[in-house]
């Protein structure tokens, strides 16, 4: 048994897990498990109550329009202790339909407005005759790390004042086509339309949620340094 924990919440995985998402937490498995310490992963999806002091990490896949819509419906029941997480300052990742769901609200490709929770706020506007496909890089302003992946996304989402973006955009559109930014940062909450899954193509961006993880729950243990020691992959 490992001596060091973590449990992850895994929200619809059984309804937005289109493209591959889960391969988010395989990879902070991968490297939770060079330094002793053990990630378990419980689904949290339609009827199930959020409990933001049972979790250490949240992963909200992407999904289709139907799915989207689905999960819009049950997802108010959650709104509050997602909230006290995020503000908490809790570790998530939000890709793409997640991303979008976490915000104000956004369009779909036809135009239905779909409401999000506000946990932050961002919106997401339509591209009813195009979409944003490709590979894409682009690079954090604060640690200069490059993170390369794939997008495809109809949606052009604009954030707000208090967000930043995950990095500036080297190659591709990123998250409107318009500010050259892609993604979100917000207390620990990272957002991004990277498909792939973007932590496996990125061990730089999973060891750093790694840490923060362990440092919000183990805040007497020196992470720093178990993490240097690996060497950071893509797979």
């Amino acid at each position: 048994m490992a001596e060091y924990h973590l449990h992850a919440a895994h929200l619809y995985a059984d309804l937005m897990n289109t493209y591959g998402d889960y391969g988010n937490l395989v990879a902070l498995r991968y490297y939770a498990n060079q330094i002793g310490v053990e990630l378990d992963v419980e689904l949290v999806s339609i009827g199930d109550e959020f409990d933001e002091d049972k979790f250490d990490f949240v992963l909200f896949g992407g999904g289709q329009d139907y799915e989207e819509a689905v999960v819009a419906k049950d997802l108010p029941m959650k709104a509050a202790g997602l909230k006290r997480y995020i503000e908490a300052d809790g570790p998530l990742l939000g890709v793409c339909g997640g991303f979008q769901l976490l915000g104000e609200y956004f369009l779909l490709a036809d135009g239905t407005r779909i409401e999000g929770i506000s946990a932050m706020k961002h919106y997401t506007l339509n591209q009813p005759h195009n979409r944003f496909t490709g590979n894409i890089k682009i690079e954090n302003s604060e640690t200069g790390q490059e993170y390369k992946g794939f997008e495809n996304h109809q949606g052009r989402t604009f954030l707000a004042d208090n967000q930043r973006p995950l990095g500036k955009v080297l190659q591709g559109k990123g998250n409107n086509g318009e500010d050259g930014g892609e993604g979100l940062i917000y207390k620990n909450v990272y957002g991004t339309y990277f498909h792939g899954p973007i932590l496996t193509r990125n061990g730089n961006l999973a060891l750093r949620i790694l840490q923060i993880a362990l440092e919000r729950k183990y805040p007497d243990m020196d992470w720093a340094s178990q993490i240097a020691r690996i060497e950071p992959e893509s797979f």
